[in-house]
């Protein structure tokens, strides 16, 4: 396998991979990541779908993709997925899935156009004192003690920043500005987390960086990510002939393991009660989903509070169950261990009348009832003690939803301290509950807040005990390589497998990881899609630089004679035509 980047790699096409016409693919999980990985077996491996079968726990497919109306309870959202323009494994697997919206389009056709026509931004980023808008202003407010914390990150190897929290890296000065805030809230970090992380995102993102206080750097589905990627990838995979068996826990795998070669045995499952399994050969290959951020979640309801499922965890299980076996296999309780730092607490509210989204709208200064941009991206209340954010979707934001209905996303950093309304920490909260807090902070009149939460809403909370897991510090090691040095016919995919290529918690990490694995394995001979270089990139770097330092000048030390005649000397070259394009010296 190679990364490759550009059109010559992008539009060719692999020919046959030698043998494949013998061999049979399992998959662990029915997540992106093994649906992804199933696809690109099959269009760039040329495997016949009917060769491979996806196992998976629970009932449906897409893992943390989800987006589901439960009967008793309304519409249900875990968490909902950012994406950019450089998502490339992304977009090159979506190329090939027809939309099941469109006419002769396919995924990735239907979200440009989409995207193209209703371009996303946000119109009020944080709000405080009940709804007023914070006036963040679009500033980062970065003092020179944070901007060179930045710096310093960003030049530092990757081994500086192993076993490291973010706040043993940045100052206090960082962690008090806007950006910080933005950051935090949008990738969801926290102070503990992981220091490597948070340069693999400033690595990773740095061409956004401009993008970030009013998320114009992103783009959404039209719908919740199960309706408008889940679903057409599972009507694909299953015209192809893969076989889904939902109900199906993988309990453990067999390996056989030499100094210089390891190859998966056997699988062992329980399958609708039944305990069962298969037995590999050389070349029956198996790509495991490891780990998993939603598992144990356990939804409340509208006058139930969630609860924190800290008991039997079988994603987890099964991968200590394997790390047993043998040392290049990971460190599951590096990112389980300690569910404190992991977990927090999400609710979807669904509107029942107009009478709330009048304060939606006040607030994100759009009609929500458009069917257009709404929010933009989260809305952060600043001075929620829980931390809490917001946002709204285009609407409907699922296909059964009554136009007369809004769907709401919330979710909070900090679930275990009291509300500044509701005298409770958001873990012991009810759907009615958390439906007040909210409502407090979008300034509807305290007096009318209990009947407009009892009646107006309609609220799922959400407690999710390893959301974060995979930010937890880390080294190198902690997690597989997708393919371990030796294997001969097994994979490790999804958001704990180890590719240095990308960063965490995105659609592409599971893509790419589902991606690297199929093309090993089968020795596909195309090129997987190199990560943007943007942070190899001058007019990046400088664009950042300048978004970073909200538009200030840098000031060359010294008399005004001698910097006269350096930006002089600049003049004359491309640097100072750089340094000028993107407000970094001044025009004189």
């Amino acid at each position: 396998m190679f990364y490759s980047s550009g059109n010559y790699e992008a539009f060719a096409r692999p020919r046959k991979p030698a043998g494949v016409d013998d061999k049979t693919a399992w998959f662990v999980g029915a997540g992106l990541a093994s649906m992804s990985g199933a696809a690109f077996l099959i269009r760039d491996g040329q495997l016949p779908g009917s060769k491979i079968t996806i196992l998976e726990e629970l009932k449906l497919p897409g893992g943390a993709l989800d987006g589901i109306k439960e009967p008793k309870k309304g519409f249900v959202i875990r968490g909902g997925r950012e994406m950019e323009n450089h998502f490339e494994c992304l977009w090159d697997l979506f190329r090939s899935i027809p939309s099941i919206e469109m006419d002769d389009a396919s995924v990735l056709d239907e979200f440009y156009w989409l995207n193209k026509d209703d371009p996303n931004y946000s119109l009020q980023r944080a709000t405080l004192n009940r709804g007023e808008d914070a006036h963040t202003d679009g500033l980062f407010t970065l003092n020179d003690k944070a901007q060179k914390d930045i710096v310093r990150v960003f030049l530092a190897t990757r081994e500086e920043m192993e076993n490291k929290r973010i706040d043993e890296v940045f100052s206090k000065d960082f962690l008090a500005s806007n950006f910080w805030l933005y950051w935090r809230t949008m990738f969801a970090f926290e102070e503990w987390h992981s220091a490597l992380e948070m340069k693999l995102y400033l690595h990773r993102f740095i061409h956004h960086i401009g993008g970030l206080p009013d998320f114009s750097a992103l783009k959404f589905t039209k719908y919740n990510q199960y309706e408008s990627l889940v679903l057409p990838l599972y009507k694909w995979l299953l015209d192809q002939g893969v076989t889904f068996r939902f109900d199906t826990t993988v309990t453990d795998v067999d390996f056989d393991i030499t100094a210089d070669r390891k190859q998966a045995k056997r699988i062992h499952w329980v399958s609708e009660g039944v305990e069962g399994g298969v037995d590999l050969g050389p070349n029956d290959l198996l790509l495991m989903t490891i780990g998993s951020l939603t598992e144990n979640s356990d939804e409340g309801d509208h006058h139930t509070p969630a609860k924190l499922n800290e008991g039997p965890a079988p994603a987890w299980d099964l991968w200590r169950r394997i790390a047993a076996k043998d040392k290049a296999f990971g460190r599951p309780e590096v990112f389980a261990g300690d569910i404190s730092r992991t977990k927090w607490e999400s609710a979807t509210v669904t509107t029942l009348d107009r009478r709330i989204p009048e304060y939606i709208q006040k607030i994100c200064k759009r009609d929500p009832f458009s069917g257009k941009v709404v929010t933009g991206g989260i809305v952060t209340v600043k001075d929620s003690k829980w931390l809490m954010s917001w946002t709204v979707n285009r609407q409907p934001h699922f296909k059964q939803q009554p136009k007369d209905q809004i769907v709401v996303w919330v979710y909070s950093l900090f679930v275990d301290v009291p509300g500044d309304y509701v005298n409770k920490p958001m873990q012991e909260c009810t759907g009615e509950e958390i439906t007040q807090e909210w409502l407090y902070h979008l300034g509807v009149p305290e007096a009318d807040i209990p009947e407009l939460a009892a009646s107006a809403a309609k609220t799922v909370p959400c407690m999710m005990p390893y959301v974060t897991a995979f930010f937890m510090p880390r080294q190198a090691g902690d997690r597989p390589e997708v393919v371990p040095e030796g294997a001969v016919n097994f994979a490790f995919i999804g958001q704990f497998a180890e590719t240095s290529r990308d960063c965490i918690f995105t659609t592409e990490y599971s893509v790419r990881t589902g991606m690297e694995a199929a093309y090993r394995l089968l020795d596909i001979e195309r090129g997987v899609p190199e990560v943007f270089n943007s942070t190899y990139d001058v007019r990046s770097l400088l664009a950042a630089t300048s978004r970073l330092r909200d538009g200030k000048e840098v000031r060359i030390p010294g008399p005004e004679l001698i910097r006269r005649k350096v930006l002089n000397k600049l003049d004359a070259t491309e640097v100072g035509v750089l340094l000028k394009e993107f407000d970094l010296v001044a025009d004189d």
